[in-house]
């Protein structure tokens, strides 16, 4: 991992997912706690702050015109009933901050330095929607440092494109959760699973740093 094309991305660093007054805290909660994912994520920012790594943040919105979609998925269905990352519209940030879709309070000195690249939103999983890419092409990078939330939804969206762009991506372990549901069991233990076949390493945070110095 050097500076000069490796990226840390990622996703979704927002109150709904990371927050204990967020919307799916719930289902999320005791991943995050276990993982202690906001404190890694926080570690890896500090990190690429201090080495001169680029940071991509790929955040989640929706708007009011995207309750009019009639093709929805489960955990889609659920996320508009429950207006998670809810915003008043594209063009307007009325009651955006200390929302839902916010940044976590802790995270925005390090997104919000002027210097991080906030691509437009993803829609419903993956990279396809927004121009995480492109950004990511313009700037010459190559190889990716990739945490965030969900695990086994944006975050492993997001890894399976990045490779299909041909990517060479590192996953952080401990810097992503996943929700637990009673019926469609652990996500985040899916995801580790899927990891474990598709990224390029699958390291946790304190390696992850090692490598970075």
């Amino acid at each position: 991992m050097k500076n000069t094309d490796t990226a840390v991305v990622f996703i979704d660093p927002q109150n709904d997912v990371l927050s204990e007054s967020g919307a799916n805290w719930d289902a999320v909660g005791a991943s995050v706690t276990e993982n202690r994912t906001v404190e890694n994520m926080e570690r890896i920012f500090e990190a690429a702050k201090a080495e001169g790594y680029e940071v991509f943040i790929s955040p989640h919105y929706f708007y009011p015109t995207d309750n009019g979609w009639r093709m929805n998925g489960p955990l889609e269905t659920s996320e508009l009933e429950t207006h998670t990352f809810a915003r008043t519209g594209q063009l307007d940030l009325t009651g955006f901050r200390g929302s839902g879709a916010d940044w976590l309070d802790r995270f925005k000195p390090y997104i919000e330095d002027g210097r991080t690249v906030v691509a437009s939103p993803h829609k419903v999983f993956g990279p396809e929607t927004n121009d995480l890419v492109l950004q990511l092409r313009k700037r010459g990078m190559q190889r990716i440092i990739l945490g965030g939330m969900l695990a086994n939804m944006c975050v492993e969206s997001h890894m399976r494109h990045l490779i299909e762009e041909g990517f060479e991506v590192t996953v952080v372990r401990d810097a992503t959760a996943g929700p637990r549901h009673p019926v469609w069991g652990d996500g985040y233990q899916a995801a580790i699973i899927n990891y474990s076949f598709f990224a390029h390493a699958l390291l946790s945070t304190d390696e992850v740093l090692d490598r970075m110095r």
